[in-house]
């Protein structure tokens, strides 16, 4: 890995928690791990600083930005990939016997926010794309331009926590009756209208963040990850995941604490929670220091769990 790779990935994204995140990972040096969220390589170049030359490392990204970042190290793999496929993925490297610790990041990276042609933010007037993968799927150009009006307030309502959902979709679609809304700005001005002055960014930021799990299929992809995760762990391997919305850290929640993604406690005969994972110590939220330098880690809760070792 050379020092000017590491540095050319510095602006990608500044990895929230970093320390508390990587700490949480409990690493063995000969350990294997997966950064289910490659990104800039923020965590995974501190995972290596602490791996030693039998470990390795799995880093994840359907991003083809995120692929041109990736380290030139024996003990690192690239898989271009969404972490959906995490599972497949390990059995494909002969990981059957499983990992020590699977890491992911859930926050967009800093990266697409600030590339305006990603259509991302409304920050900028982009076309309206929003697709992690640009290659696969449909683009936030064809949800909003698409689907039925009831679907896209269930949409704003459910993913951006908007109380105005129906109000805003109908706004949507009197829009896109005059001519179709092709870029961030034109959606931006559609909306606009039903938001108060005073909360505008950031309920049009939950405009946008509805928009963008849908298009990517967050939650369910995030479900999928969460039962994977849970199979190919280790007994003793961590568990280690940053959310930014409650949708998000309420799957996490449910299942570090319950074993399934409902949070349905099951309970033996002693009465002990049937769950094949253990959360280890509370939430952790970033501190006043970080949210001031890094005004993205807000939003971020750490939740750390480990897999319980089989019963006898």
């Amino acid at each position: 890995m050379c020092h000017n790779e590491i540095m050319s990935q510095e602006t990608y994204h500044i990895p929230v928690l970093l320390s508390e995140t990587v700490d949480g990972l409990n690493i063995r040096p000969d350990g294997v791990y997966a950064d289910l969220t490659f990104g800039g390589g923020g965590h995974s170049r501190e995972i290596l600083k602490r791996l030693g030359p039998t470990g390795h490392l799995y880093g994840f990204d359907q991003d083809l930005d995120a692929m041109k970042g990736a380290f030139r190290d024996g003990r690192f793999t690239f898989v271009r990939s969404n972490f959906r496929f995490l599972e497949n993925w390990m059995q494909y490297y002969g990981q059957e016997e499983g990992v020590d610790g699977v890491l992911a990041d859930l926050g967009v990276s800093s990266h697409h926010f600030d590339e305006a042609e990603r259509g991302f933010s409304f920050r900028f007037d982009a076309p309206l794309d929003m697709r992690m993968n640009q290659k696969a799927g449909r683009s936030a150009a064809a949800v909003v331009n698409e689907y039925a009006e009831e679907s896209l307030a269930d949409i704003l309502y459910l993913y951006g926590e908007l109380k105005q959902g129906r109000r805003l979709a109908s706004a949507i679609v009197k829009a896109r009756q005059a001519a179709p809304l092709r870029t961030t700005g034109e959606l931006a001005d559609a909306v606009r209208p039903i938001l108060g002055r005073e909360r505008e960014k950031k309920d049009l930021a939950k405009v946008f963040q509805a928009l963008r799990i849908e298009v990517n299929d967050e939650m369910h992809v995030l479900r999928e990850m969460l039962e994977a995760a849970v199979r190919v762990l280790k007994p003793g391997g961590r568990l280690v995941v940053l959310t930014y919305h409650s949708l998000e850290d309420r799957l996490v929640k449910n299942m570090m604490k319950t074993g399934n993604l409902e949070g349905r406690v099951q309970q033996d005969m002693f009465g002990r929670v049937l769950s094949p994972l253990r959360p280890l110590g509370k939430v952790i939220l970033p501190g006043e220091r970080e949210q001031l330098d890094n005004p993205r880690s807000r939003s971020a809760k750490l939740r750390i769990a480990e897999k319980k070792e089989a019963e006898a």
